[in-house]
């Protein structure tokens, strides 16, 4: 799942409705609390795409930052920039795609 200001949910283990599941886990992981394991981060460079990725303190949880947010792209400022928008994704939960990759009953068979 994509949410509105590019926190991207990867369900592991999908099971039943993928949005719900998805919306429960960022509800729960997405907002930050400073001074707590939720307002911990790493940034990753991305190979094969242009910015950045920022973790937290969930694995499946991932939230994209382009090159040009924010104007400083220290790893602090780009980090600290990435979990203000995991945040707002997970107060917000707007979900703008759903990818289920699981294909239909028959091909899981």
């Amino acid at each position: 799942m994509l949410f509105e200001h590019g926190t991207c949910v990867v369900l592991t283990a999908p099971d039943g409705e993928l949005a719900e599941q998805a919306t429960d886990l960022l509800k729960k992981f997405g907002p930050a609390h400073a001074g707590s394991s939720a307002g911990d981060f790493e940034v990753i460079d991305l190979k094969d795409v242009e910015g950045r990725v920022v973790t937290g303190h969930h694995n499946d949880v991932l939230t994209y930052v382009g090159l040009d947010e924010p104007q400083d792209q220290s790893q602090v400022t780009v980090g600290l920039f990435g979990r203000s928008k995991r945040h707002r994704d997970g107060t917000e939960l707007h979900i703008v795609h759903v990818e289920d990759k699981r294909g239909s009953a028959a091909q899981r068979k």
